[in-house]
């Protein structure tokens, strides 16, 4: 990678991390006074530099994937790992779509006047320095990349060894495309060592960064939320629920299951665990689990679901508080509306639950009681995502509770400040 590779590769892992954050220091400064219009050409930039160099970005990808391979990883894991034509073409359209996105930064998002004739307006700004430390996915890298420039963030990356090839072709291929705007290429690094000291040391930057976005598995999310001295927007397991509630449409139930289990399984938004209402289960669930058989899904049900397909596993309490990323269930038949509530009250991850039913009353009460960062009702937990909710793509959902929930775009990624004008005004 092009990132002053001889001034970097004699420096010690916390000297890195600093050389790092003062360049993204200096680049954020000029990024936060481009035009809207500048930062808009260098994302089309890249966009059509990733359809150019889709043949040479797969070929990155091969090295990856071929030590994966080698070190026998697991096939949800690859599947994440895995570049296409498809899937490029796929963050090409993403970053395109960002680029047609409002400013996210210098809007007014509220104005008024008080008693003493100050004029006081709360305008949004960028957040500084964002960390992103994420694994498999090398797409996050154009994601993120593209997400903190258009919101006038510096962004330093960390991507998993196990995507380094890939992860850093990708950041000098935005790299170049951002100088060619006239904007700063260290608006986007990526740190070029997989030591994992050099996470600790991004993690105790404090002052240097603002704000460190995990994308991962839970072991992940809780080095970071244990060792941060940074704010972080946490993202913790994708435990998904999917209830089938008394009212629902068979085959809505069915073919709405089947796809939130098994459309990608190894993604953050995959159901883990189904819940039946007890009034539906000897009706519907047949169906439903035949179907997800037949895709290649393993079942482990509850004594109930148990009773009603004996060729279930049997699950036990582990199940409930899994995220398998796999292809593999967990059915649970409860007894009503408020049972499904309980169960997803003590094992759900916060990030997203669904209802199927044509029972507007459990619907509105699903929607209003759930208190995750994204509750859905009738369609596949598989849209929680930020390009499908109209962001162009996302960082990450964000499951906590402060600054950011749910998909983590380009608006999420801003603050504000009060500009306050007068005309001679003093306190008394």
């Amino acid at each position: 990678m092009s990132q002053n590779k001889d001034i970097m590769e004699g420096l010690s892992v916390v000297d890195l991390i600093n050389f790092l954050t003062s360049r993204a220091k200096d680049a954020q400064a000029k990024l936060g006074q481009s035009t809207h219009l500048e930062r808009c050409s260098a994302l089309n930039k890249i966009a059509e530099r990733v359809r150019a160099s889709s043949e040479q970005i797969i070929s990155a990808n091969k090295l990856d994937l071929s030590n994966a391979i080698d070190k026998k990883l697991a096939s949800s894991f690859i599947d994440r790992l895995t570049l296409t034509p498809e899937r490029i073409e796929s963050m090409a359209v993403g970053v395109e779509k960002i680029a047609k996105m409002p400013d996210p930064i210098g809007k007014s998002l509220s104005k008024w006047h008080v008693v003493s004739g100050l004029e006081i307006e709360r305008v949004s700004t960028a957040l500084g320095i964002i960390g992103i430390i994420y694994e498999s996915r090398p797409n996050v890298t154009i994601d993120a990349g593209a997400l903190c420039l258009k919101s006038g963030n510096a962004a330093i990356l960390r991507g998993g060894s196990d995507s380094f090839h890939s992860s850093s072709l990708l950041t000098e291929l935005m790299q170049d495309c951002v100088n060619e705007a006239g904007l700063p290429r260290e608006v986007i690094q990526m740190i070029p060592i997989s030591d994992r000291r050099a996470v600790d040391a991004l993690l105790q930057a404090a002052g240097k960064v603002d704000v460190i976005v995990p994308r991962g598995g839970k072991s992940l999310v809780n080095l970071v939320q244990e060792k941060a001295r940074v704010p972080v927007f946490a993202h913790l397991e994708g435990i998904c629920h999917v209830y089938v509630a008394e009212g629902a449409d068979a085959n809505m139930a069915r073919n709405i299951t089947v796809n939130a289990k098994m459309r990608r399984t190894g993604i953050c938004g995959a159901c883990e665990t189904l819940l039946i209402d007890k009034a539906v289960s000897h009706i519907l669930l047949p169906d439903i689990a035949a179907s997800l058989i037949k895709a290649g899904c393993e079942l482990r049900g509850d004594k109930e679901a148990r009773k009603i397909v004996p060729s279930m596993k049997s699950a036990n309490e582990e199940d409930w508080c899994t995220e398998y990323l796999d292809a593999i269930l967990s059915i649970r038949v409860v007894a009503d509306f408020d049972s499904a509530l309980a169960h997803i009250n003590k094992y759900s991850s916060g990030h997203t639950e669904a209802i199927i039913t044509e029972n507007q009353h459990y619907i509105e009460r699903f929607l209003s009681e759930v208190d995750s960062a994204i509750v859905m009702a009738n369609t596949s937990t598989q849209f929680a995502d930020g390009g499908e909710f109209g962001m162009g793509a996302e960082i990450g959902i964000a499951t906590g509770r402060l600054h950011a929930r749910g998909p983590v775009g380009a608006d999420q990624l801003t603050s504000f400040k009060y500009n306050v004008r007068g005309r001679g005004e003093t306190r008394k």
